[in-house]
């Protein structure tokens, strides 16, 4: 296929033709990556605040996508760790977790993402990601890492974790309930890790570790009885104060949904009054709009007290089957002659005035079987604003993850990238998944990993892998129900230690001090923002741009005089060479642009004024990449200066794009073609060869021979 057209539009025609070898390593290489992303997608969609079958629907359309219109042939687009968690961070200040608005909400935002990622690749602007620099992405998926490992203790330990505004916060209110550690949800976790540990020292099994683990601990489950829910109403609470405490929770959650209702009809109104521009109407509609928020707020913050007193209660229920609405009575104060079920039941939540209870391990549960539906995401526009930052951090992130893999695998099989098809390739797969409930999607370190190990050749291996989970939702997810949620933590724990650094941040550290602290502020910032994860990339990538121009408005400006081997070098680290009283020689390590011409004017003044009577400045330009504007008058400014003080500037090494800008503005002719030079020595004979007799003597003309 050598249509270019064709080829721009549908580059998997470039596979072909296949043969039928390259096809069937293909389908193993699918087959091995899909055993392995099963589970590992459920774990991810868990972090993501979604159902766990929505890590499965990421896995199936974007992942397809994905490897039909991008670049690599290797790569396996999916639900990975990191972005799981953006989605979530994004999405909880929001809605709630595992509602309908918040899916909604991540269908809109894989919806944006792809959009932005399509038109950066379209436009070709792959380099934007440049802009976020290496310390910044090591200090963000460092801190991102410690987030992702502990948002699952909950998960490991069986015991209920708050949320709020602040990550650290909820951790901290977490602590608090480590004496109502579930014990048989850790021996759970214990053994699940113990297990996929052991099995990684199997060469023969290392690489289907996890899903042998999975089958495992799913039959554990069953056979154990793991799971125990109960449901109940705030009636058959026999303490008084528990039972307060619950209605009072119920009907205040009742009062913020109405509010809420009417903030969404109060939005329409306003959005209509400003089409007719009616300023009155729309201040009066946002002052009303305003003071519901705000008695919104207290009202949350009331029920997140009641949800802490209540989670830390522990019930025991009369004995009665798991579905009947039983008394429960506080522990501890069950009345004489009453049986009960021998268990300890907490509230996991009240919703709709049920109260949800949970009195054993948790289990994924029931999967919906079947592909996903196509549905449109919930095109919103106060929605779409509140999600476009994230939605632009989340876009650069992933393909920075994706591209970044993409590199390392075209660099094992020699295969060419194009960053900005690769971009259109993860725009297009999460465009085409917020149709088919996918949240965002990218290319997956460990998916892509398997893919190369077990000879992936074309993209037809996540062709493949995709069609395995199809065959998962179809006739796989009864199977499903009682994995425990605690192993799917454990997943997701080994999973993002490869992604803790501390020894690539201390190398950055050594490497450049600024770039050490860029890496230090990020990491630090993330953790404390989150989970508004968007601050610590964007304050990260700010404060690396304002270092770099702080480094640039000041580069090295060197003095220079002659060393013994007949090189000019620089007379603070060799201040015994000898200089000549006729010639200043001065070297500026960088470019000539608004940000610093301020700065070599007065190094060049400095150096002028400390050698009043030099009758030359040599510019030893060789360093000098590019000149604008700003650096051109300065420079024309300088050259009249000296002039009318009886001092002549050189130059010598300048680059043709340099030149170039003095030819166009007249400069070089101020400066004059026998003041320009190729190198500091033709410059520093030319200059002598001028003052004659008068430097004869001068030690800096003097060249030593070179061997």
């Amino acid at each position: 296929m050598n249509n270019p057209l064709l080829l721009r539009l549908f580059p998997f025609l470039a596979w072909f033709p296949v043969s039928s070898l390259i096809l069937r390593g293909d389908m193993i290489a699918g087959i091995t990556g899909a055993l392995v992303l099963v589970p590992k997608a459920m774990a991810y969609a868990q972090l993501s605040g979604l159902p766990v079958y929505f890590g499965l629907y990421v896995a199936f359309i974007p992942a397809i996508i994905g490897a039909l219109w991008g670049s690599s042939r290797q790569l396996a687009t999916g639900p990975v760790a990191i972005v799981s968690l953006m989605t979530a961070a994004a999405i909880s200040p929001l809605a709630v977790p595992f509602s309908e608005e918040f899916i909604g909400l991540a269908l809109l935002l894989s919806l944006m993402v792809g959009v932005i990622q399509f038109s950066l690749g379209a436009v070709k602007l792959g380099t934007i990601v440049n802009f976020v620099s290496h310390p910044v992405i090591l200090g963000f998926m460092n801190a991102a890492a410690v987030i992702i490992a502990l948002s699952q203790l909950d998960m490991l330990l069986g015991i209920p974790k708050g949320r709020s505004d602040s990550f650290l916060y909820d951790i901290w209110e977490m602590f608090g309930y480590l004496p109502q550690t579930h014990l048989p949800t850790l021996a759970m976790s214990a053994f699940a890790l113990a297990l996929m540990l052991g099995l990684k020292k199997i060469p023969a099994l290392s690489k289907l570790s996890v899903l042998i683990a999975v089958v495992v601990t799913i039959i554990v489950s069953a056979v154990l009885e793991f799971e125990h829910k109960a449901k109940g109403t705030p009636d058959r609470i026999a303490d008084s104060q528990a039972q307060e405490l619950v209605l009072a929770y119920a009907g205040t959650a009742k009062r913020i949904d109405s509010m809420s209702a009417e903030v969404t009809a109060l939005g329409t109104q306003i959005r209509a009054a400003q089409k007719a521009h009616d300023e009155r109407t729309v201040a009066d509609l946002d002052y009303t709009a305003e003071v519901y928020r705000l008695e919104i707020a207290t009202l949350e913050d009331e029920n997140k007290e009641r949800m802490h007193a209540l989670r830390k209660l522990q019930f025991e229920r009369a004995k009665a089957p798991e579905g009947d609405n039983a008394v429960l009575y506080v522990a501890g104060q069950v009345p004489e002659g009453i049986e009960t079920d021998g268990r300890h039941w907490h509230i996991k939540k009240i919703e709709k005035g049920e109260i949800k209870l949970v009195g054993g391990g948790d289990v994924v549960g029931k999967i919906p079987s079947g592909l996903p539906a196509f549905r449109l995401p919930p095109l919103s526009l106060d929605a779409m604003m509140q999600l476009l930052s994230a939605a632009f951090i989340i876009a650069l992130v992933a393909f920075m993850e994706s591209i970044s893999m993409a590199k390392a695998l075209a660099a094992q099989t020699k295969q060419r990238l194009d960053p900005n098809q690769e971009l259109i390739g993860q725009g297009l797969s999460n465009i085409a998944g917020s149709f088919f409930q996918a949240y965002p999607a990218c290319g997956s370190f460990t998916g892509s990993a398997i893919n190369l190990q077990a000879g992936a050749k074309t993209g037809f291996a996540m062709v493949f892998n995709g069609l395995f989970v199809t065959v998962t939702l179809l006739f796989l997810t009864d199977y499903l129900y009682h994995l425990p949620k605690a192993t799917l933590a454990v997943i997701i724990l080994l999973a993002v230690t490869s992604l803790i650094t501390p020894k690539a941040l201390k190398h950055t550290w050594q490497a450049s001090k600024m770039d050490g602290i860029v890496a230090g502020v990020t990491f630090v910032i993330t953790l404390v923002a989150a989970p508004h994860l968007d601050k610590g990339i964007l304050i990260g990538a700010g404060l690396a741009i304002i270092l770099y121009l702080y480094r640039t408005m000041k580069p090295r400006v060197a003095q220079l005089g002659r060393f013994k081997d007949g090189t000019l070098r620089d007379i603070k680290v060799n201040p015994d060479i000898p200089t000549s009283p006729h010639i200043i020689a001065m070297r500026f390590d960088g470019s000539l642009y608004f940000a610093n011409v301020a700065y070599f004017e007065d190094n060049v003044l400095e150096m002028v004024a400390a050698k009043p009577n030099a009758k030359y400045l040599l510019v030893v330009g060789d360093a000098i990449n590019q000149l604008d504007a700003s650096g051109e008058e300065v420079v024309h400014h300088l050259v009249d200066r000296m002039r009318e003080n009886g001092l002549e500037i050189v130059f010598s090494g300048l680059k043709k794009q340099i030149l170039d800008v003095m030819r166009s503005t007249g400069l070089f002719d101020k400066i004059g073609q026998p003041n320009i030079f190729a190198t500091e020595d033709q410059a520093i004979a030319a200059i002598y060869e001028r003052l004659g007799e008068e430097a004869k003597d001068d030690l800096f003309c003097m060249v030593p021979a070179r061997a």
